[in-house]
């Protein structure tokens, strides 16, 4: 290769996997999450998609997708906290961080003008944040506030 990156996966994460998900959208990751899905609804939506699966649970990667290869997937260690979950998806998937996306439904964010979202935005943020982003599918409003000193640093240990 020319020294380019291969493409960054694309995850779907199953139904125990909601914080796991969040975190890698943060990252700028492709990554499904749908509370309660079941296994089998979950293999078809990765099989559709060519989507990595994430899961602790050692019987999904029984199913015959996974055995014969037509699936990749990813088993998470049980009893590990959430930021471990987190450095050991992204240690094995070569995360690398891009442009966060919506950390509620995967949208992809869009910058936005400071007047678009005056609205929403508590007034003290307005006057010091510089840049603000809406997720065009579901309207959730996202700046750089004083939940980025948690996400800067992993962001940061990532390369980004």
């Amino acid at each position: 290769m020319n020294g380019e990156r291969p493409a960054d996966p694309r995850i779907a994460c199953d139904a125990m996997c909601g914080g796991v998900a969040r975190w890698l959208r943060i990252f700028g990751v492709d990554t499904t999450y749908t509370p309660g899905i079941d296994d089998a609804d979950l293999v078809q939506h990765a099989l559709a998609e060519r989507r990595i699966v994430i899961s602790s649970d050692h019987k999904l990667f029984e199913r015959r997708a996974f055995t014969t290869g037509a699936l990749r997937g990813l088993l998470l260690p049980v009893g590990l906290r959430l930021r471990e979950q987190v450095r050991y998806v992204t240690r094995h998937l070569d995360v690398r961080p891009r442009m966060p996306r919506c950390a509620a439904c995967n949208g992809e964010l869009e910058l936005v003008r400071r007047a678009e979202v005056a609205d929403v935005v508590p007034a003290r943020s307005l006057i010091w944040a510089k840049e603000f982003f809406r997720c065009p599918d579901c309207g959730q409003v996202y700046w750089e506030g004083s939940h980025w000193r948690r996400i800067g640093p992993e962001r940061a240990r990532l390369g980004g």
